[in-house]
């Protein structure tokens, strides 16, 4: 059960430096945080990209996650405990929080809503996220009945695929194809990450193979020496897979 304070702060909007006169040609690309964390830790990010002109015509949106009273922090939804083994026995395991991730989907939505009412088109704009922000931005970008399928890419550092064994059903209830299609999808981690195993991130990214997402859609990269956080060669493989996926179209 979530427990959420109502409202979210408002993100932290990073205009970008040359906008094309065409808003069908601009990029945007919406970034969420980890747990505890909130959008100021991440707007560094594009803060570096424009300061080397890297992608100076995308617009970058870091929206802040509320105040989850369950874990006494910022959340996008109520954690669980992340096991590096399979639970000898599931049934006893604490559910996913199913109620607060789909809340925060829907606030994701808004977003999206905000960036396509201003003329951004859906497939230039991309989602992203750290950790339970990885979580969010693949669940949105998988089961979302209004944009999944639609964006130019998905993102995720150092998390996981949330609902894995859900994720068809609620395609299925949000009237999506059992094919997920070919969505561009940039999956990272460090090696030395303690608090998301690795065995999350192969239920990852084999629940993407499940759902029929082709392996040439999906980069993924694994970090020497990183633990749960990222280093300027994950920020750099980013930076190119972003310009890939979405170039300059002006």
């Amino acid at each position: 059960m979530a427990h959420f304070q109502h409202g979210n702060n408002p993100p932290i909007h990073k205009p970008a430096q040359s906008p094309p006169s065409d808003p069908a040609h601009s990029a945007a690309c919406i970034f969420l945080h980890g747990l505890g964390d909130d959008a100021a830790g991440w707007a560094t990010i594009a803060d570096q990209f424009q300061s080397a002109n890297k992608l100076p015509y995308m617009q970058w949106v870091f929206p802040n996650a509320p105040e989850n009273q369950d874990a006494m922090q910022s959340a996008w939804y109520t954690p669980t405990r992340l096991s590096p083994f399979p639970s000898s026995r599931p049934e006893l395991d604490d559910p996913e929080d199913e109620e607060g991730m789909m809340k925060s989907v829907r606030y994701v939505e808004t977003l999206l809503d905000e960036l396509t009412g201003r003329g951004v088109p859906p497939n230039r704009i991309v989602l992203a996220g750290f950790s339970q922000g990885h979580a969010m931005s693949l669940l949105t970008g998988l089961v979302s009945a209004k944009y999944a399928g639609k964006l130019a890419g998905l993102v995720g550092l150092s998390g996981y695929l949330p609902l894995a064994e859900r994720i068809q059903q609620l395609r299925a209830e949000a009237e999506l194809p059992a094919v997920v299609g070919d969505v561009p999808i940039f999956l990272v981690r460090g090696m030395k990450d303690m608090l998301v195993p690795k065995r999350y991130f192969r239920i990852n990214r084999e629940k993407l193979q499940e759902l029929g997402v082709k392996d040439e859609a999906v980069e993924v990269h694994e970090y020497e020496g990183l633990a749960h956080n990222t280093s300027g060669e994950e920020i750099k493989d980013l930076c190119a897979w972003l310009e890939r996926v979405m170039p300059p179209l002006e």
